[in-house]
C-alpha cells in the first residue's frame, strides 16, 4: 500500500474515532440567543462570534485573530479564542438537509466550509483539527491551509 493511502486511512480512522466522542448539535428551539454580533449557547454556556470573517486564515493566524484586541473591541468583551474541536463540533447540525450543517437562524451566512479549531492532531507538528460544516464534521488539515474561523469565549 502506498504511503499516501496509508496516511489517508490513518487520518480517516483517527477522524472516525474522534468523532465518536463528540456530541453533535440538533438545535432545539431556544437553544441560541443572539445579541450584538454574538450567539450564546444555553446548552454549552459558550458565547460564539456570529458572523464569519471575510478573511480565511492559516492555523496560527486563526489563533491570533481570535485572541486579538480588535476582535474583543468589535464584539464587546475579552476572552475570545479559537475553539477546541469538541467545542466547535457542538455547533455541527447533521439534521440540516440543505446548506451548511449549522443552525442557520443563529448563524446566518455561514458557508458550508472548513473551520479551524485550536486542537492539534496528535502526533503531528503540521496538522490541526477542523470542522467541515458541509456534511462531515471533524477533519484533520495541514496547518498552513487557509480556512474559516469562528471564535468563542
Amino acid at each position: 500500500m502506498s504511503s499516501h493511502k496509508k496516511n489517508f486511512f490513518r487520518a480517516s480512522a483517527t477522524a472516525l474515532c474522534f468523532i465518536s466522542g463528540v456530541a453533535f448539535a440538533n438545535a432545539p428551539a431556544g437553544r441560541y440567543t443572539n445579541s450584538g454580533g454574538t450567539v450564546y449557547d444555553t446548552r454549552t454556556k459558550l458565547t460564539w462570534q456570529q458572523a464569519v470573517p471575510a478573511t480565511t486564515y492559516a492555523w496560527a493566524d486563526a489563533k491570533s485573530y481570535c485572541g486579538s484586541a480588535a476582535l474583543a473591541a468589535s464584539l464587546g468583551g475579552t476572552g475570545w479564542r479559537l475553539p477546541t474541536v469538541r467545542e466547535l463540533s457542538t455547533l455541527f447540525d447533521a439534521s440540516q438537509t440543505s446548506g451548511p450543517s449549522i443552525d442557520q437562524g443563529a448563524f446566518p451566512s455561514t458557508p458550508a466550509a472548513f473551520f479551524w479549531t485550536s486542537t492539534p492532531v496528535a502526533g503531528s507538528s503540521t496538522e490541526a483539527w477542523t470542522v467541515y460544516f458541509a456534511n462531515s464534521g471533524p477533519n484533520p488539515a495541514t496547518s498552513t491551509t487557509l480556512y474559516n474561523v469562528r471564535c468563542v469565549r
